[in-house]
């Protein structure tokens, strides 16, 4: 599919926010729209020709796998998030669809030709990559040095602030990206532990599900507390 920049939900918010409408038009003209399903995979490890991409919306994982065979989730991408590997020859993990999602998909040399021509993209996808590279370490860090309820909860105020249209303030209402098990897996622990901890932190008044995915924040200071 074609892209339309003008319709775009993350257009002032992506990297490419930075280029003037024609500069916009014409990286546009170099890529293409794509939608996978919940499972699907973008690009593995070692692909060769590995694409480029921006996130319009839905949620992916950067994820890896040990000797045996265990999934780590290393980090999590949110809409307006840049996903590809331009200054190695192959990609290092596996970037899969954690929800629907949509996204503007561009071959690295088309990229490269564009951070070449333009250097206010150079340097506005060398911020995101800072930003992403502190949102992941913040995330690994969630499994150390605390409670499980305190662990659960700051993975869930982590994704409400992503799910934001604010940097100022976490989403009231949104949908986890993640499963239970993805949730255990990201953090240490088991599933029925993920699960205990969410039912605390609703009894505490802190959230309230709302279906299998569903979440409403009703005291994000008691989650960041």
């Amino acid at each position: 599919m074609s892209l339309s920049c003008s319709t775009c939900p993350v257009r002032d918010s992506a990297a490419c926010a930075v280029l003037s409408e024609e500069e916009r038009a014409e990286l546009a003209h170099a890529g293409t729209a794509r939608q996978l399903g919940r499972g699907e995979t973008l690009f593995r490890a070692g692909d060769r020709d590995a694409a480029c991409a921006t996130l319009i919306s839905g949620a992916l994982k950067v994820t890896s796998f040990d000797a045996e065979g265990k999934e780590r989730i290393l980090a999590l991408i949110h809409p307006a998030g840049f996903v590809g590997e331009l200054f190695a020859p192959f990609p290092s993990h596996d970037v899969v669809a954690l929800t629907d999602c949509r996204l503007c998909v561009f071959a690295r040399t088309s990229m490269e030709a564009a951070l070449d021509k333009h250097p206010a993209l150079s340097r506005a996808l060398l911020r995101r990559a800072q930003d992403d590279l502190h949102a992941a370490r913040d995330l690994l860090a969630l499994g150390s040095g605390c409670s499980a309820d305190a662990q659960v909860g700051a993975l869930v105020l982590a994704m409400a602030r992503a799910a934001s249209d604010s940097p100022c303030h976490p989403a009231a209402r949104f949908d986890l990206p993640l499963t239970r098990c993805e949730m255990a897996s990201m953090l240490g622990l088991t599933i029925e532990t993920v699960s205990r901890s969410l039912s605390r932190l609703e009894k505490d008044g802190a959230i309230q599900r709302k279906g299998t995915r569903g979440i409403e924040l009703l005291d994000p200071t008691r989650l960041e507390e």
